[in-house]
C-alpha cells in the first residue's frame, strides 16, 4: 500500500465492534457480494479497492455505499487476457496516472489498469514474479513481495527486474531471510516493513540493509501478546507503530516502536462472524482519520472500526 500519512495517538482506542462496509451478504459475485478477499487500499476520501481473490476481480466500494460495489477491473473470469485477472492478492491506487496496481497473483504479474471509465483491459507491468503484496512510496517506486523467493523488490515503472530490498537470501529463519512474506508497507525513509508469514513476524529492513530487525512477533507461532500467528496485512503510523492482521489468531494487533510485546487492538475473541469477531482477518489499512479497516476473507467482507474520539 502506498504510505498513507496517519498520525494515531499513543493511547488511541477502537470500537471493539466492526461495521461491514464492503460485502457481508454471503460467498458469491454479485455486486453485493465478495469473494475470499485479500487485499485492500483506502483513498483519503475513504473509497476501498478490494483484490476480490475467487472472484478475478477488483471492487471498489465509495465512502456512503451500504450496499453494492463496482467492478472496476477484471471480472471476466479467471484467465490471463488482458481483460482478466486469475486470483488477485492485492492493490493499490496510483493516483499519479489514475490507475490501480494489481497484484495478479495466479498469472505471476503486476498490472496496471485505469481508472477512467471505459476501461476494459489492463497492462502488463512486470512478469514472471510470483507477487503477493504491494506497497508504493513517495516517490512512485513500486515494492513488490515475491512469496516463491522469499525477497521483496522495488521498482522503478519501466523496470522487470528491480532491486532487493528485503530477504533474497532463501527461505529461512535468519535475519536476512524470509518465509513465505505476504503483505508490505513502506514509509517514508523507504524502510520496508514485512509480514513474515511462515516465520510468525514482522520485519523491518531499512534501506539499504543487509538484514532486517523484527518487530512485531519473531517468538514462534502462537497466541500470547509476545507471539504472531501467520501475519498478514500491516500498516504502520507516524509514530512508527506497526499493525498487524493475524490470520491464525483471529485479530488485529498493535506493536509500538520497540516493544517486546503488542496489543489487541479488535478481534482476538474467538474466530466467528460476530461484530467483535474475524474468521481469517488478512487485509488491513487505516483512513486518515485513524478508522481501521480489515479485510474479514472467512467472512466474505471488510469491517470498518472507528477510531474512538477522547471527550
Amino acid at each position: 500500500m502506498f504510505s498513507l500519512l496517519v498520525n494515531i495517538p499513543a493511547n488511541a482506542k477502537w470500537s471493539q465492534n466492526g461495521v461491514t462496509i464492503a460485502g457481508g451478504h454471503g460467498q458469491g459475485g454479485a455486486t453485493n457480494q465478495l469473494y475470499y478477499p485479500f487485499g485492500l487500499f483506502v483513498d483519503d476520501n475513504r473509497t476501498v479497492v478490494i483484490a476480490d481473490r475467487m472472484n478475478s476481480r477488483i471492487m471498489q466500494w465509495k465512502n456512503g455505499d451500504t450496499t453494492n460495489g463496482r467492478v472496476v477491473a477484471g471480472g471476466n473470469g479467471k484467465g490471463n487476457g488482458l481483460n482478466q485477472l486469475y486470483l488477485p492478492t492485492d492493490v493499490l491506487i496510483d493516483k499519479e496516472t489514475d490507475s490501480l496496481i494489481i497484484c495478479d497473483a495466479e498469472n505471476e504479474r503486476v498490472v496496471r489498469w485505469s481508472r477512467r471509465s471505459g476501461t476494459t483491459h489492463g497492462e502488463i507491468l512486470i512478469d514472471h514474479i510470483a507477487c503477493y503484496g504491494l506497497a508504493m512510496d513517495e516517490k512512485r517506486y513500486l515494492y513488490v513481495c515475491d512469496y516463491v523467493k522469499h525477497e521483496v523488490r522495488r521498482y522503478k515503472f519501466g523496470e522487470n527486474i528491480g532491486t532487493l530490498v528485503a530477504g533474497g537470501n532463501g527461505q529461512g529463519v535468519g535475519l536476512n531471510q524470509l518465509n513465505s512474506p505476504r503483505y508490505i508497507f513502506v514509509d517514508r525513509q523507504q524502510n520496508v516493513y514485512v509480514s513474515d508469514n511462515h516465520n510468525n513476524r514482522v520485519m523491518k529492513w531499512k534501506k539499504g540493509a543487509t538484514e532486517g530487525i523484527v518487530v512485531a512477533g519473531g517468538q514462534g507461532g502462537g497466541s500470547a501478546l509476545t507471539q504472531l500467528s501467520a501475519p498478514c496485512g500491516i500498516f504502520v503510523d507516524t509514530l512508527g507503530t506497526v499493525y498487524v492482521a493475524e490470520y491464525g489468531n483471529a485479530r488485529v494487533m498493535r506493536w509500538a516502536q520497540g516493544a517486546r510485546q503488542g496489543t489487541v487492538l479488535v478481534g482476538g475473541n474467538g474466530a466467528g462472524a460476530g461484530a467483535n469477531q474475524f474468521s481469517t482477518p488478512i487485509g488491513l489499512s487505516f483512513d486518515r482519520h485513524g478508522n481501521l479497516y480489515v479485510v474479514d476473507m472467512g467472512n466474505n467482507c471488510v469491517q470498518r472500526f472507528s477510531i474512538e474520539k477522547e471527550l
